[in-house]
């Protein structure tokens, strides 16, 4: 068995246990829920084990408390199979007024929703996990902290050890627990199969209603190739139906995207909204990403090689893998990442926003110094925009590189820091 690599959401857990009486964690399979829930769990109930499924779903039935008997915290895996336990575990912590009782993990969202009767507030707290981080995986030296970049330190150091190739294949492996430390050729094949499991068998599971395979396919591969731009369903549709011999609506476009949702297999980004000095427009459509970059290259069908010729594509998969692990450690920090792009064409990729107010841009290249120079023109563009008699100037800004071999802060305070060196 491997030893247990320490994630960033383990003191998050911890937190919310002592603060709630049941503690939800959501995310796409595979990404290690079940694992970190057991660190800390002290008695476990997995609701999809094959002998014990149909009694666990009838007993969840008729005597759901039967369940939720067993050393606390109590790890509920994949609990969503029977949402009934929802409002059985709501009664349990009323009843035993403790906080730190019981862990759900699940990897959808609950099909018969309306079987929930209470929406569990003040009884649980909710917490995303997604794909590991570079940094959780070994792969960034952890040199240079987001929490300290808010803190706009006068001069920061770390040192870059990934290339192009590296680069390339960790966009093509993903942050899945399990590809972790295994050679090349193995480690790859983990996207490809989550990617199998997704269109084959897992989107059915969001909704209960079966699915073309073939038009799932198309979906995920356009959706791939429209990583990191504002892109309406309408676009989708058009993309699919080229091949399509059947009408497509944009309707049966957005049931598919929406189960992608459910799954946690997409995780789109939502525009920030500043106080500008001048009355610009903002565009307001969510951003498109996967939850992880492997994904997008398991549906092109594609790999590290393909990346490294192909750099613009690469440049895109790139953003991807730099926004997954900008969500997760802005999570620890209470924030969250956000797209700005106004009627003008100025663009920030990411814009992270803390719950105290404060927040930071952050562009994202995959190296070069031209590149580097056209995301400070933009950072300081869209700084000038701020209107600060209504909200704080930024607190940082930052260009997130993928090629380059240190971490530093420019003469004009913008920060470059390589992935390879950040860390929560």
């Amino acid at each position: 068995m491997k030893e247990y690599r320490a994630r960033i959401v383990d003191d998050i857990l911890k937190d919310k246990l002592e603060a709630k009486g049941a503690v939800v964690i959501e995310g796409p399979k595979w990404c290690g829920k079940t694992t970190t829930a057991l660190q800390v769990s002290n008695s476990t109930l997995r609701m999809d084990e094959p002998s014990k499924r149909d009694s666990n779903i009838e007993m969840a039935d008729v005597a759901p408390h039967q369940l939720l008997l067993g050393n606390t915290p109590r790890l509920i895996d994949e609990w969503q199979i029977a949402p009934k336990l929802w409002d059985a575990i709501r009664y349990e912590i009323d009843t035993r007024g403790d906080e730190g009782q019981f862990i759900l993990t699940g990897s959808a969202v609950p099909i018969e929703s309306k079987e929930i009767k209470h929406s569990g507030t003040g009884r649980f707290s909710w917490m995303m996990m997604r794909p590991m981080s570079l940094y959780e995986s070994g792969e960034s030296t952890g040199e240079v902290s987001l929490g300290e970049i808010f803190n706009a330190p006068k001069k920061i150091s770390g040192s870059n050890s990934l290339d192009i190739n590296n680069l390339a294949f960790l966009i093509a492996r993903g942050g899945w627990p399990r590809a972790i430390g295994m050679r090349e050729k193995p480690a790859l094949m983990q996207s490809y199969d989550y990617y199998d499991a997704v269109v084959k068998s897992d989107i059915n599971r969001a909704d209960g209603v079966n699915k073309n395979p073939e038009r799932v396919k198309r979906l995920m591969k356009s959706f791939a190739r429209n990583q990191g731009a504002q892109v309406p369903n309408t676009t989708f549709r058009d993309d699919i139906r080229i091949n399509d011999v059947d009408s497509l609506s944009v309707d049966t476009v957005g049931s598919y995207i929406n189960a992608l949702k459910k799954i946690f297999v997409v995780e789109d980004m939502q525009a920030w909204n500043p106080n500008l000095r001048s009355k610009t427009a903002i565009r307001t459509s969510d951003t498109r990403y996967f939850v992880d970059p492997s994904i997008a290259v398991a549906a092109l069908g594609i790999g590290p090689n393909d990346l490294c010729e192909d750099l613009t594509t690469m440049g895109l998969m790139f953003e991807s893998l730099c926004v997954r692990d900008l969500r997760v450690y802005s999570e620890y920090h209470g924030g969250e990442v956000f797209h700005y792009r106004d009627k003008n064409g100025l663009e920030c990729d990411t814009v992270i926003h803390l719950r105290n107010g404060k927040y930071g841009f952050a562009e994202i290249k995959l190296g070069g110094s031209k590149l580097i120079e056209e995301g400070v023109k933009n950072l300081k563009a869209l700084k000038a925009k701020i209107d600060t008699d209504k909200m704080r100037e930024p607190s940082f800004m930052m260009i997130v590189v993928g090629v380059g071999d240190y971490a530093y802060r420019r003469e004009d305070g913008i920060y470059i820091v390589p992935i390879g060196c950040l860390r929560e």
